[in-house]
């Protein structure tokens, strides 16, 4: 007699990844946006989890806004409703070099701290916050069509980078350009468009212009994935993109594989952005 071998919840999270992947892909090269635009959406909401975890997050609950562990939950003054059904994701498991292996942390970020590897994942459970019940939570302020703020926050950021900024009316038909070191943009923008667009140059920037930069990319794939970060950063720091951008599905060319690596190249650096606009705050 043979022995059926039950799916982990790490098999059937990875079976999930591998699912919603295959969809993004296919809807991509259908020509379709939305789904795109949805898993941008996620992301501008959980910047800190991984590309697979993004995905798990917006198929299994896609009005999410703030997901914790339950134990997180608890100790904000909230628990979790009986009878809700947890979000499955793949929490990392890390070794640093002063400890042994520890155990898999469901907020942890997805890019590890100096120090320390992913050895590991294993399927853990999160909750959105509408699954909770409890003290209120903080409510950040969050700018209405104007990044307030945040603009000035972008500005030290990019010079904290090392980065000169200038503008000029001799940019052509251009709104802002790249150089390396070096960005110029259009002088007059509003506050909203000037933020969106100088996120887009500091993305050509962090992307590929730097040491990791990928040189093999084609310039139509470049500007996607700068549009991306763009449209990441604007949407979680709460303005109204607006945008029914269809270029998104030239991110995949018929080659999972090179849509995984956009997708976390765009991850990682809307990531970094955001963490350095918080910390200005």
């Amino acid at each position: 007699m043979t022995e059926t071998t039950q799916p982990t919840s790490t098999d059937r999270a990875r079976q999930l990844v591998d699912e919603g992947i295959e969809q993004l892909s296919t809807a991509l090269a259908q020509g379709e946006s939305d789904k795109m635009r949805a898993y941008l959406n996620t992301m501008a909401r959980f910047h800190h989890y991984s590309v697979g975890n993004l995905m798990l997050i917006l198929l299994q609950c896609p009005d999410a806004t703030r997901v914790a562990g339950y134990s997180t939950w608890k100790n904000l003054g909230r628990h979790v409703r009986r009878g809700e059904k947890g979000i499955l994701i793949l929490a990392p498991v890390r070794v640093k070099r002063d400890a042994a292996s520890i155990e898999p942390d469901a907020e942890a970020p997805a890019d590890p701290e100096p120090g320390e590897a992913v050895v590991a994942f294993r399927g853990v459970h999160v909750f959105d916050v509408s699954q909770t019940e409890g003290e209120p939570l903080p409510d950040f302020a969050r700018p209405d069509g104007d990044p307030g703020e945040y603009a000035e926050r972008l500005r030290q950021l990019v010079a904290q980078l090392s980065i000169d900024l200038e503008y000029s009316d001799e940019l052509g038909s251009a709104d802002g350009v790249s150089r390396g070191g070096l960005i110029h943009l259009r002088p007059g923008m509003r506050p909203a468009e000037e933020f969106s667009v100088l996120v887009h140059e500091l993305a050509h920037e962090l992307l590929h212009h730097q040491g990791d930069a990928q040189p093999l990319v084609d310039r139509s794939t470049r500007e996607i994935q700068a549009e991306a970060v763009s449209y990441v950063v604007s949407e979680a720091v709460g303005l109204d993109t607006n945008t029914a951008s269809t270029d998104y599905i030239k991110l995949y060319r018929g080659d999972v594989e090179a849509l995984l690596s956009s997708l976390e190249s765009i991850r990682s650096v809307a990531g970094r952005i955001l963490r350095g606009l918080m910390r200005s705050a």
